[in-house]
């Protein structure tokens, strides 16, 4: 990757994604390894955002980056990431009715500790997964969601107005074999009736 990166300008980001993506010659990354693609592909906006002298958002954003973009914050974990019951990888809070990205990251700290006393008043444990959010031993990926917000009520703020909900299902965890297979709870199509509903009732 070094000898076809020597040369170029941070300035061309798409046309080094690119090289890397024809260099690595897989749908999966699988070549490369898709945490080195990312990686310089962050090193290289960064650079290039450095060199204008320009924070990274404003750089990115050309005309429209006047402002800090929306924080998400994971607050539950499931998934590889925790040792509970819960299949989806992380459950997360997008504060999008803040006025300011201080007013957003003050939005999902409260309602992170709103819902550490929620999970504690029932007789969940609160410590946290690998990524930051609680791994209670939740029954299901639906009670994860309810418990979030119940959170953001009890902090204030009103779900689908002041603060959104955001799943990150990592789901080719699930994936044995060419098939989904889901080892915590349910299977397969209940499973993903179970998750729609989920998304209509709270996405």
């Amino acid at each position: 990757m070094l000898r076809n990166l020597l040369g170029m300008t941070p300035d061309r980001q798409a046309e080094i994604d690119r090289m890397m993506l024809k260099l690595d010659g897989t749908s999966a990354k699988s070549n490369l390894g898709a945490n080195a693609i990312l990686s310089v592909s962050m090193a290289t906006a960064a650079t290039a955002a450095k060199s204008h002298k320009a924070p990274l958002y404003a750089y990115l954003g050309g005309v429209s980056g006047f402002r800090l973009p929306v924080p998400m914050m994971n607050i539950i974990n499931g998934g590889e990431h925790a040792d509970n019951s819960v299949d989806l990888q992380e459950f997360m809070v997008i504060p999008s009715g803040a006025p300011s990205f201080r007013e957003a990251l003050r939005y999902g700290a409260e309602t992170f500790h709103a819902l550490k006393k929620i999970l504690q008043s029932k007789g969940y444990a609160t410590s946290v997964g690998d990524e930051g959010g609680f791994a209670p031993n939740l029954k299901s990926n639906e009670e994860a969601c309810e418990v979030i917000i119940e959170a953001i009520q009890v902090a204030g703020y009103q779900p689908g107005k002041d603060i959104f909900l955001a799943l990150d299902a990592a789901a080719s965890s699930f994936c044995n074999q060419g098939s989904y297979v889901f080892q915590k709870s349910e299977s397969g199509k209940k499973k993903l009736n179970r998750d729609a509903g989920i998304l209509r009732k709270h996405g």
